[in-house]
């Protein structure tokens, strides 16, 4: 006899959540064998949630993974098919990472530039309240001086 998985331990194993798992099973991803209202899954499903995980992780979507299942459940001794779609699926995948490593390089670049303007900026106000300041010191100084010359004209 195969051995069976509950939600519960299947979730336990993986860290997700029995909702994932469900939710999993309704995307027609895993298909578990029912017992009244307990899902009895198997060594089949639980690879198949392995499976799943892991697309999901590489950043295949759901439709993605379930066309991959899809084509293995069509033929039992392994897929060429399978095997030439998973080739054009990493393919795609790596070039997308590849664009989004570039965007992230460009936007990397950009906050960079506006981290020097800011900070440009920000001495710039520094040095103009500095000198504004060091003004009115020297007209606090200078004014006194200036009352007691008048008070002395008169």
């Amino acid at each position: 006899m195969c051995k069976t998985y509950s939600i519960s331990e299947l979730a336990n194993e993986f860290d997700v959540t029995t909702r994932s798992i469900r939710f999993y099973e309704d995307q027609e991803l895993l298909h578990p064998a029912r017992r009244g209202q307990t899902r009895i899954y198997s060594s089949k499903d639980r690879v198949r949630l392995k499976l799943t995980l892991r697309g999901k992780r590489l950043g295949f979507s759901l439709a993605e993974i379930r066309e991959l299942f899809e084509l293995w459940d069509e033929t039992r001794s392994g897929s060429e098919k399978q095997l030439h779609l998973m080739l054009s699926k990493i393919s795609e995948r790596r070039a997308a990472l590849e664009q989004q490593m570039k965007d992230i390089t460009m936007v990397q670049l950009e906050l960079e530039s506006a981290e020097i303007r800011c900070r440009q900026a920000l001495e710039e106000l520094h040095q103009k309240l500095e000198e504004e300041d060091r003004a009115a010191d020297n007209n606090k100084t200078a004014s006194p001086k200036r009352a007691s010359t008048s008070a002395t004209m008169h």
